[in-house]
């Protein structure tokens, strides 16, 4: 236990550190030597002595399950223990993949553009995409693909996440994804050739929360997004490309912004003067305030301070302004006579041409001979998973078939209770745990039930929802990461395996309804890009990411919800807040009572009204539910979207 926690000063050994002390210390003191001057130190100094961190990722890539950072040296063991391989052997795989992770760190490839691509990663500090790029780079160094191939992916990778970036995509489905891409890319003809292609197919092919966003998608948000008030690391990685991309006199932003020589400047400044506000007319308030932090009104200056709130001409012929300067972002502004709507719209449409160029929403004619099913996460939003049937999960990186979300759960509860007995059985016993429903060691209290072992049941004859939900409150108890237990899903888009479902009965609701939300929604364009869909639910658009006009059809309701989902909590909790201010407003113009739902212990909030006592499943209900959705999806966007934006 010493050995395996302290060094001799009595400090706390790292997991690298009892790594090294695994490896080495069981061996004569000759091969300790021998084994640490042409191994472990190479590791170390190719690691940037962050060993720890690297072999997290290495048992990610070789296990396909991501230890904690706490389990490394735990999981290590396990590994060498069950790969039953020789030190020397560890030794010199550890090594090989050392030497791809400095690659990774430092770039320094014969490729260019393969260095600039890993450097603006490392500013974005993507740690996530590791394991893929890994087993990239052993590719590439067992000549399986080229350099250029290697670029390439890379390129991909960082326009997928530069996207779900601008369009507030949540991170915590990437580490799975990543984790498992390569695998993926590989189990589609069990090759690695044609593996770029092979790469776009399987990201293109990811849905919701996992999703590539589409150039509509993209082009909403990157246009209308406040960019300056994003984190410092994202808004100087945009101006740089748009400042660099596409030429070979590209200039050192980085380290210019780094050193504090460039800044980000309003071109329309934050604080309006006088002459300001007459250039931009009647209308300035709302010019300013649409228009202000977008990218159509920024760009890269060392003059930041001398340009302070000066008239747009004064900008720009002053001593150093956008005429003299020597940064291509501002080659276009300098040749505006004023700066106004027109001239910010112009800018607008001129930077999205550009950025649809350098951040490319990728293309493939490929398709596997066998259908892909749609994998999930215990992470993911339960609702996406509703109407869907399971075919196999995946715990701690090994696949398990099942023919339904009832043998997935008791098969992963039963796992669970062999880790450790004592936390469900202490559930069982229980009377005052809310958990406590679900478990029991008596059966006969439950209609429905399975044993998990030792006379401890599990209830079953509960929605998926609720399955979904207990599971995740248990692996928070065990300790354990959601998103390490994957759901596959059967292929929902048969169209002869949908025939008499659910999900055929929703299509054609949904074929049906569209026609009149679409219309009464004509003017602002919510609903679209809508098509017809499997699940009981549509979402409209109203240009803020995350935020949606939900429309629900249930076998005894219908719903119209403002749902607030974005990835972090806190910011749906302070909208939802904001509009609750005006509660007795909005209902008073409404004329109804709403559904005010802050959702304090998810993530997501809502703001619903429902149409009782009619149902999807009767068709001659439909003409009024898709009458209530159209007009009350309407009725949100007037009267409550406003105080969103």
């Amino acid at each position: 236990m010493i050995f395996e926690s302290l060094n001799s000063t009595g400090l706390d050994l790292s997991e690298g550190d009892k790594i090294r002390n695994y490896i080495l210390m069981g061996l004569p003191k000759q091969k300790q030597d021998e084994y640490y001057e042409k191994y472990w130190n190479c590791i170390e100094k190719c690691t940037k002595y962050d060993v720890s961190s690297f072999i997290r990722d290495y048992l990610s890539v070789k296990q396909l399950v991501i230890p904690s950072q706490k389990k490394v040296y735990i999981n290590f063991k396990k590994y060498v223990e069950d790969s039953s391989l020789k030190i020397i052997e560890i030794l010199e795989d550890l090594l090989s993949y050392a030497k791809r992770y400095n690659i990774l760190l430092c770039g320094k490839t014969s490729s260019k553009e393969l260095n600039s691509c890993i450097n603006r990663l490392n500013r974005l500090e993507t740690t996530v995409t590791r394991p893929f790029f890994l087993e990239v780079l052993r590719l590439y160094d067992e000549n399986q693909i080229n350099l250029n191939e290697v670029a390439e992916a890379f390129s991909i990778t960082e326009s997928y996440l530069f996207r779900r970036t601008i369009c507030d995509l949540p991170t915590n489905a990437l580490n799975k994804i990543f984790l498992l891409l390569n695998r993926e890319i590989m189990r589609y003809d069990g090759t690695d050739s044609n593996y770029i292609e092979k790469l776009k197919f399987a990201l293109l092919s990811k849905k919701d929360r996992a999703r590539f966003p589409n150039d509509d998608d993209f082009s909403l948000m990157f246009t209308e997004k406040p960019i300056y008030q994003m984190n410092s690391k994202n808004k100087i990685y945009i101006l740089e490309r748009l400042e660099n991309f596409g030429t070979l006199e590209d200039k050192d932003i980085y380290r210019h912004y780094d050193e504090g020589e460039y800044s980000i400047e309003h071109i329309m400044p934050q604080h309006l003067t006088p002459a300001w506000i007459k250039e931009l007319g009647d209308s300035y308030e709302e010019i300013h305030d649409t228009w202000l932090h977008r990218i159509a009104n920024l760009t890269l200056t060392a003059y930041n301070s001398k340009y302070s709130n000066s008239t747009f001409v004064e900008k720009k012929t002053m001593k150093n302004g956008f005429e003299d300067s020597g940064i291509r972002l501002n080659t276009y502004v300098s040749k505006k006579d004023k700066w106004t709507l027109a001239e910010l719209r112009d800018r607008n449409d001129y930077l999205l041409k550009r950025a649809l160029n350098i951040w490319a929403f990728p293309s493939t004619n490929y398709k596997p001979q066998e259908k892909q099913l749609d994998s999930y996460t215990l992470d993911d939003e339960a609702s996406f998973l509703s109407g869907r049937q399971i075919a196999k999960f995946v715990y701690k990186g090994i696949e398990q078939p099942v023919v339904s979300w009832v043998e997935m759960y008791t098969k992963v509860l039963r796992a669970l209770y062999l880790e450790d007995k004592t936390i469900i059985t202490k559930i069982a016993l229980s009377t005052d745990d809310d958990l406590s429903i679900h478990f029991s060691t008596n059966k006969r209290i439950f209609k429905k039930c399975d044993e998990i072992g030792d006379n401890v049941y599990v209830q079953t004859n509960t929605n998926t929802q609720s399955k979904l939900s207990v599971l995740n409150r248990l692996y928070k108890l065990y300790g354990m990461d959601p998103t390490d237990l994957v759901f596959y899903l059967r292929d929902s888009n048969d169209k002869e395996a949908e025939k008499g479902t659910r999900f055929e009965i929703r299509r054609r609701y949904w074929g049906y309804a569209l026609k009149f939300i679409k219309e009464e929604n004509f003017d602002n364009k919510s609903f679209d890009n809508v098509n017809t869909s499997k699940e009981n639910w549509i979402n409209g658009t109203f240009g803020i990411g995350g935020f949606a006009i939900c429309c629900i059809a249930n076998y005894d309701f219908a719903r119209v919800d403002v749902y607030f989902g974005k990835t972090n909590a806190n910011e749906n909790k302070i909208a939802f807040d904001n509009v609750m201010l005006h509660k007795l407003e909005i209902e008073s113009n409404l004329g109804v009572n709403l559904e005010w739902d802050r959702g304090d212990d998810v993530k997501r909030s809502i703001i619903s009204y429902r149409l009782e006592n009619v149902s999807i499943y009767n068709e001659n209900d439909w003409l009024q539910i898709a009458k209530f959705h159209a007009k009350w999806s309407k009725k949100f966007i007037d009267a409550i979207v406003p105080y969103l934006k």
